[in-house]
Protein backbone atom coordinates (compact mmCIF):
# COMPACT_ATOMS: atom_id res chain seq x y z
CA UNK A 1 0.00 0.00 0.00
CA UNK A 2 1.21 3.38 -0.97
CA UNK A 3 0.22 6.31 0.39
CA UNK A 4 -0.31 10.30 -0.91
CA UNK A 5 -0.49 13.42 0.81
CA UNK A 6 -2.56 15.96 -1.07
CA UNK A 7 -0.91 19.90 -1.35
CA UNK A 8 -1.49 20.90 -3.72
CA UNK A 9 -4.33 23.16 -3.67
CA UNK A 10 -3.60 27.32 -3.85
CA UNK A 11 -5.22 27.77 -0.70
CA UNK A 12 -6.78 30.77 -1.68
CA UNK A 13 -8.90 30.93 0.96
CA UNK A 14 -5.61 30.87 3.14
CA UNK A 15 -4.19 33.93 1.53
CA UNK A 16 -2.19 31.62 -0.80
CA UNK A 17 -0.01 30.33 2.30
CA UNK A 18 0.74 26.78 2.94
CA UNK A 19 -1.37 25.69 5.39
CA UNK A 20 -0.18 22.11 6.17
CA UNK A 21 2.84 24.02 7.30
CA UNK A 22 1.15 25.82 10.39
CA UNK A 23 1.37 24.44 13.61
CA UNK A 24 -1.25 22.76 15.84
CA UNK A 25 0.09 21.83 19.27
CA UNK A 26 3.60 23.53 18.71
CA UNK A 27 4.43 20.66 15.63
CA UNK A 28 3.36 21.90 11.65
CA UNK A 29 0.39 19.71 10.59
CA UNK A 30 1.85 18.62 7.98
CA UNK A 31 4.33 16.89 10.13
CA UNK A 32 1.56 15.41 12.58
CA UNK A 33 -0.69 13.88 9.10
CA UNK A 34 3.02 12.43 8.26
CA UNK A 35 3.46 10.04 11.19
CA UNK A 36 0.20 9.30 11.12
CA UNK A 37 0.01 7.85 7.77
CA UNK A 38 3.86 6.28 8.73
CA UNK A 39 2.20 4.61 11.83
CA UNK A 40 -0.64 3.40 9.57
CA UNK A 41 1.68 1.72 6.66
CA UNK A 42 4.94 1.84 7.91
CA UNK A 43 6.27 3.76 4.55
CA UNK A 44 6.95 7.29 4.15
CA UNK A 45 4.07 9.25 2.24
CA UNK A 46 5.14 11.13 -1.33
CA UNK A 47 3.38 14.35 -1.39
CA UNK A 48 1.10 15.86 -4.27
CA UNK A 49 2.60 19.70 -4.31
CA UNK A 50 2.58 22.27 -6.57
CA UNK A 51 4.58 25.09 -4.82
CA UNK A 52 7.76 26.23 -5.73
CA UNK A 53 9.35 25.89 -2.96
CA UNK A 54 7.74 22.05 -1.52
CA UNK A 55 10.99 20.67 -1.88
CA UNK A 56 12.30 22.27 1.08
CA UNK A 57 9.43 21.74 3.91
CA UNK A 58 11.08 18.22 4.26
CA UNK A 59 14.44 16.61 3.27
CA UNK A 60 13.18 13.51 2.97
CA UNK A 61 10.01 13.91 0.99
CA UNK A 62 9.65 12.75 -2.44
CA UNK A 63 7.30 15.83 -3.90
CA UNK A 64 5.15 14.90 -6.82
CA UNK A 65 3.35 17.68 -9.30
CA UNK A 66 0.25 17.16 -10.33
CA UNK A 67 -0.54 15.40 -13.96
CA UNK A 68 -2.99 17.80 -14.55
CA UNK A 69 -2.88 21.09 -12.70
CA UNK A 70 -6.33 23.17 -11.73
CA UNK A 71 -8.58 20.08 -10.81
CA UNK A 72 -8.71 20.31 -7.49
CA UNK A 73 -8.35 17.91 -4.94
CA UNK A 74 -9.38 15.21 -7.65
CA UNK A 75 -6.14 15.94 -9.79
CA UNK A 76 -4.76 14.95 -6.89
CA UNK A 77 -6.24 11.90 -6.29
CA UNK A 78 -5.43 11.38 -10.08
CA UNK A 79 -1.77 12.13 -9.64
CA UNK A 80 -1.59 9.51 -6.61
CA UNK A 81 -2.89 6.60 -8.63
CA UNK A 82 -0.87 7.00 -11.67
CA UNK A 83 2.11 7.93 -10.48
CA UNK A 84 2.81 3.93 -9.86
CA UNK A 85 0.66 0.60 -9.82
CA UNK A 86 -1.52 -0.63 -6.84
CA UNK A 87 -3.89 1.10 -4.59
CA UNK A 88 -2.25 4.14 -2.67
CA UNK A 89 -3.82 5.79 0.29
CA UNK A 90 -5.07 9.39 0.10
CA UNK A 91 -4.93 11.96 3.05
CA UNK A 92 -5.15 15.81 2.79
CA UNK A 93 -2.62 17.78 4.09
CA UNK A 94 -4.72 20.13 6.61
CA UNK A 95 -6.28 17.48 8.91
CA UNK A 96 -4.21 17.50 12.16
CA UNK A 97 -6.06 15.25 13.91
CA UNK A 98 -6.49 12.14 11.55
CA UNK A 99 -6.43 8.66 13.37
CA UNK A 100 -4.06 6.08 12.59
CA UNK A 101 -6.06 3.61 13.76
CA UNK A 102 -8.62 4.86 11.14
CA UNK A 103 -6.18 4.75 8.46
CA UNK A 104 -5.21 1.13 9.43
CA UNK A 105 -8.73 -0.08 9.09
CA UNK A 106 -9.45 1.44 5.74
CA UNK A 107 -6.02 0.10 4.77
CA UNK A 108 -7.06 -3.41 6.07
CA UNK A 109 -10.59 -3.70 4.98
CA UNK A 110 -10.53 -1.72 1.42
CA UNK A 111 -10.37 -4.89 -0.76
CA UNK A 112 -13.77 -5.56 -1.75
CA UNK A 113 -13.85 -2.23 -3.58
CA UNK A 114 -12.77 0.41 -6.28
CA UNK A 115 -12.68 3.19 -3.52
CA UNK A 116 -13.04 2.75 0.47
CA UNK A 117 -14.03 5.71 2.86
CA UNK A 118 -15.13 6.72 5.99
CA UNK A 119 -18.31 7.55 6.80
CA UNK A 120 -18.54 11.58 8.33
CA UNK A 121 -21.23 14.42 9.31
CA UNK A 122 -20.16 16.29 6.79
CA UNK A 123 -22.80 17.17 3.66
CA UNK A 124 -21.21 14.33 1.18
CA UNK A 125 -21.99 11.81 4.32
CA UNK A 126 -18.47 10.50 3.65
CA UNK A 127 -15.25 11.83 3.88
CA UNK A 128 -13.13 11.61 0.38
CA UNK A 129 -9.74 13.15 1.22
CA UNK A 130 -8.94 10.09 3.80
CA UNK A 131 -9.40 6.81 1.45
CA UNK A 132 -8.20 3.93 -0.25
CA UNK A 133 -8.26 4.50 -3.92
CA UNK A 134 -7.26 1.41 -6.10
CA UNK A 135 -6.23 1.60 -9.85
CA UNK A 136 -9.40 0.47 -11.40
CA UNK A 137 -10.60 4.63 -10.28
CA UNK A 138 -8.01 5.89 -12.73
CA UNK A 139 -10.02 5.56 -16.20
CA UNK A 140 -13.35 7.12 -14.58
CA UNK A 141 -11.11 9.83 -12.69
CA UNK A 142 -9.79 10.68 -16.00
CA UNK A 143 -13.01 11.23 -17.58
CA UNK A 144 -14.51 13.14 -15.14
CA UNK A 145 -11.68 15.46 -15.52
CA UNK A 146 -11.79 15.82 -19.22
CA UNK A 147 -15.40 16.87 -18.44
CA UNK A 148 -13.95 19.56 -16.07
CA UNK A 149 -16.22 17.95 -13.53
CA UNK A 150 -13.92 18.29 -10.39
CA UNK A 151 -16.02 16.92 -8.00
CA UNK A 152 -14.06 14.56 -5.57
CA UNK A 153 -17.12 11.81 -6.12
CA UNK A 154 -17.34 12.52 -10.04
CA UNK A 155 -16.69 9.48 -10.61
CA UNK A 156 -18.25 6.96 -7.88
CA UNK A 157 -21.26 5.83 -9.51
CA UNK A 158 -19.09 4.10 -12.42
CA UNK A 159 -16.88 2.42 -9.54
CA UNK A 160 -17.64 0.00 -6.10
CA UNK A 161 -17.70 2.41 -3.38
CA UNK A 162 -17.76 0.94 0.24
CA UNK A 163 -17.64 3.00 3.41
CA UNK A 164 -16.79 2.29 6.93
CA UNK A 165 -19.92 3.45 8.98
CA UNK A 166 -20.54 6.39 11.51
CA UNK A 167 -20.57 3.92 13.87
CA UNK A 168 -17.22 2.21 13.27
CA UNK A 169 -15.36 6.02 12.65
CA UNK A 170 -16.73 6.65 15.91
CA UNK A 171 -14.71 3.85 17.36
CA UNK A 172 -11.68 5.83 16.38
CA UNK A 173 -12.75 9.12 17.50
CA UNK A 174 -15.08 11.98 16.76
CA UNK A 175 -15.81 12.02 13.25
CA UNK A 176 -15.87 15.83 13.11
CA UNK A 177 -12.45 16.03 14.93
CA UNK A 178 -11.05 13.20 12.91
CA UNK A 179 -11.77 15.12 10.04
CA UNK A 180 -11.51 18.60 10.95
CA UNK A 181 -9.62 20.69 8.40
CA UNK A 182 -7.99 23.78 8.31
CA UNK A 183 -9.23 26.02 5.61
CA UNK A 184 -9.06 29.57 6.89
CA UNK A 185 -6.69 30.96 9.23
CA UNK A 186 -9.31 31.33 12.27
CA UNK A 187 -9.49 27.54 11.95
CA UNK A 188 -5.51 27.09 12.94
CA UNK A 189 -6.38 28.75 16.21
CA UNK A 190 -10.20 26.37 16.72
CA UNK A 191 -7.61 24.06 15.97
CA UNK A 192 -5.18 24.47 18.71
CA UNK A 193 -7.78 24.93 20.99
CA UNK A 194 -9.26 21.71 20.36
CA UNK A 195 -5.85 19.99 21.24
CA UNK A 196 -5.03 21.87 23.89
CA UNK A 197 -8.13 20.61 25.05
CA UNK A 198 -7.88 17.02 24.27
CA UNK A 199 -4.27 16.98 26.13
CA UNK A 200 -5.87 18.55 29.26
CA UNK A 201 -8.74 16.26 29.32
CA UNK A 202 -5.35 13.06 28.63
CA UNK A 203 -3.80 14.68 31.72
Amino acid sequence: MRAAILAGGMASRFDGRPKGLEKVGGERILDRVIQVVQVAIDELPMVIANAEDASSWRDDLTIVRDERTGCGSLGGIYTALTRDDGPVLVVAWDMPFLSSDLLKELVKSWKSYDVYLPASTGPLGLEPLCGVYGPTCIKPIREALDDEDYRTTAFHEHVRVGRISLDQVQQFGDPETIFFNVNVPDDVERADELWRSQHQTAS
